[in-house]
């Protein structure tokens, strides 16, 4: 019997962030069933131009993802907002704002954004949006969701995704692997797709994940047709993402004098996938990246990583203790 629509909300106990410079969704705090979230914000910036994907946040529309980092992140936090953050399932409403998250999903590519927009729009049994609750504006923070490449094989904006990712790899460990997914195995295949603004609470995490999974699990036995629910019977996520690498990386272990790490993840749940990667290879960014002092010695880069689905739980297990700790 199908389950009811979910309308998800995470309320977090009332507790100030701070955020580091390389990302700030670094920042870690402790998660609560029944309170208000308090956000980090720079001094001049008011709640209506926290930034999102709707028209307040993100002035300039043009502007990459990390040019907006840059200006956030070399200013001091002074200034508290309070927001109520819930998830959604998404909806056609979400198209735009949904779009500006995933400008640089493919670097600076011209690709069809918006048939793959469409894609994740119109499934809305497995994937959410993050909002403000009560948000006039009714900005998108974050979507999260996994595309079934063998099931979209014939949209021209997966055809072109994955021409992207066979172009860039150069890894001759790793590209017969990568042909295999996207080509014979790809009906197993689920893309992961998660993209959020930089400085999104990283409590909200583990149940963005949790719900993306429990999603996944549900469809296996809710949809309505046999196509449609082994369609998300995965034994593979492919995650498209990025890192800053170190020009220094291959002769780094561990931490340098400096402080130095071989690889900065921007995104914290990325180096638990990492971790957990059958495969994986990086490739040269084009985007602009951030300048900052800290980051003088790093290269933005993508970052392809191959995760069999039975990794799953350990995943979920220490995103919760990253997050919680």
């Amino acid at each position: 019997m199908p389950r009811e629509p979910r309308r998800h909300r995470q309320s977090l106990r009332r507790r100030p962030l701070t955020f580091s410079p390389f990302a700030r969704a670094m920042a870690m705090a402790t998660l609560s069933k029944k309170a208000r979230r308090e956000i980090i914000q720079e001094p001049k910036l008011q709640a209506k131009d926290f930034p999102t994907s709707s028209g307040n946040g993100f002035p300039n529309h043009g502007k990459d993802e990390t040019e907006q980092s840059h200006s956030s992140d070399s200013e001091q936090f002074e200034g508290v907002v309070q927001a109520d953050f819930a998830f959604f399932d998404p909806k056609p409403s979400d198209f735009h704002g949904v779009k500006v998250l995933l400008q640089t999903y493919l670097d600076n590519k011209h690709w069809d954004i918006s048939g793959f927009v469409d894609l994740i729009l119109g499934q809305p049994t497995v994937g959410t949006v993050v909002k403000i609750e009560n948000d006039e504006d009714d900005g998108v923070y974050s979507v999260v969701s996994a595309l079934n490449l063998g099931r979209y094989k014939n949209s021209k904006c997966i055809t072109e995704l994955k021409d992207y990712l066979l172009k860039l790899c150069q890894d001759m460990n790793v590209i017969d692997k990568l042909k295999s997914l996207l080509a014979e195995q790809a009906h197993d295949v689920g893309l992961m797709v998660s993209q959020r603004v930089v400085n999104l609470p990283p409590q909200l995490l583990p149940p963005l994940y949790d719900a993306l999974f429990d999603e996944v699990e549900w469809a296996t036995e809710d949809e309505p047709t046999e196509v449609l629910r082994s369609s998300f019977r995965f034994k593979f996520y492919l995650i498209i993402s990025k890192i800053y690498k170190h020009k220094n990386a291959d002769q780094i272990k561990g931490t340098t004098k400096s402080g130095d790490e071989a690889l900065i993840f921007p995104k914290p749940e990325d180096e638990i996938f990492l971790e957990l990667s059958s495969w994986s290879f990086s490739f040269p960014l084009h985007s602009q990246q951030v300048t900052t002092n800290e980051l003088r010695n790093y290269r933005l880069m993508g970052l392809v990583m191959a995760v069999e689905a039975s990794k799953v739980p350990i995943f979920r297990k220490q995103l919760h203790s990253l997050i919680d700790e």
